[in-house]
């Protein structure tokens, strides 16, 4: 960006500061979230918090709310399990941290809605009567800031599958090669046999499942997708169940009663133990009454998140609210009760307390169904 553009973009974002049309500090009560076309230093904290988490921002955290800032918060929405909107609704702007949990959210008020009108001084409103507004950039600072499309990360919606073409396969074998493990034919975007075996390659050297598949571990150690570190998202120290067992990402899918799935379904035979994923205490228990659950139970970890786990046979021996546990111990039997019709785990996390997220990508980075021994007890 030139100079000059800058110098523009300075005048004009000060001088909407300066006015107090866009709130400067996510701290103020009631906060008002930018839209499409905003600027100002609400942008740019979003901005940053995204690139903090790992999402590539050409041009950076330039304060304007462009429809690449857009695609990019779209992007984290779809990695983190929210509606992928591309809008800063209330949720995702805790989830980034732009503004406290419990604080109000002001919905935004045309600026048409202020009448253009000359006012007698005698009778003119009182500053604390205007509302507070974003007001859009003009176009000529938009055109000055606006930023080329995201690369170099792909979502879990959009990881490669064999026998696919593409630009994201291509990216795959980018970074396979970058890794110096070899692919025959290169980075041709064709996802063959030859990407297969480069995968397995790459995977065995890596310590990971080697299934040949751009899974979300090995999406992680290539570099396109963050890690769930990066994305704030909590990371966990054991698989929630003992193999055989298998999982789909069914997070959102419809439920009876109009219901949404906000959890993730660990499909297993009766009596599978089921193992505590971190540290924690045993914060919650319900009983086979429960007509939606069944027997269920929360992890609380240090940090507040918890884990919620539903449809259990039975509890492990020891396990009652207050019970403090260990990664990777015992802590129920897989089931059926409640509202399950088969036999399998509901497991659901809230990072720090708060509202669920998908839970896919937390256990995929440490699946272990076929992990089919008991786990050593701590």
């Amino acid at each position: 960006m030139s100079t000059k553009a800058k110098f523009l973009v300075s005048i004009v974002v000060g001088a909407i500061l300066n006015l107090g049309l866009v709130v400067p500090s996510a701290n103020a009560t009631p906060t008002v979230l930018p839209v499409l076309g905003d600027s100002g230093a609400t942008v740019v904290r979003m901005q940053e918090a995204l690139i903090a988490r790992g999402f590539t921002l050409k041009g950076g955290a330039d304060g304007v709310f462009s429809t690449t800032t857009k695609a990019t918060l779209k992007n984290f929405q779809k990695v983190v399990g929210f509606k992928a909107t591309g809008r800063l609704d209330e949720r995702t702007a805790k989830f980034l941290g732009l503004i406290a949990p419990d604080q109000p959210v002001a919905k935004k008020v045309k600026s048409a809605a202020v009448p253009a009108i000359a006012v007698a001084p005698e009778k003119a409103p009182k500053v604390a009567q205007v509302p507070v507004v974003a007001v859009p950039t003009p176009s000529l600072v938009a055109v000055a800031l606006a930023v080329t499309p995201i690369d170099g990360m792909l979502t879990v919606d959009t990881l490669p599958s064999r026998g696919q073409r593409s630009d994201a396969v291509r990216l795959v074998q980018q970074k396979l090669i970058a890794n110096s493990v070899e692919v025959k034919g290169g980075a041709d975007g064709i996802f063959g046999v030859a990407t297969a075996i480069s995968l397995t390659n790459f995977q065995t050297s890596r310590g990971l499942n080697a299934t040949g598949a751009v899974d979300l571990p090995t999406a992680i150690a290539l570099g396109v997708l963050p890690d769930l570190a990066t994305l704030g998202i909590p990371q966990i120290s054991a698989f929630p169940s003992q193999g055989r067992c298998s999982f789909v990402d069914s997070w959102h899918e419809s439920r009876p009663g109009g219901r949404l799935h906000i959890g993730v379904d660990i499909i297993g035979p009766k009596g599978l133990a089921l193992y505590a994923v971190s540290d924690g205490t045993i914060t919650k228990i319900y009983g086979a009454d429960s007509k939606l659950s069944g027997n269920a139970l929360r992890l609380t970890a240090a940090d507040g998140t918890y884990f919620f786990y539903a449809h259990l046979d039975s509890f492990a021996s020891g396990i009652a609210v207050g019970a403090v546990v260990r990664a990777g111990q015992i802590i129920g039997y897989m089931g059926s009760t409640g509202n399950a019709g088969n036999s399998h785990l509901h497991f659901e996390v809230h990072p720090r307390g708060g509202e669920a997220v998908n839970p896919y990508p937390v256990i995929k980075a440490v699946d272990a169904c076929h992990v089919t021994e008991v786990l050593p007890q701590p």
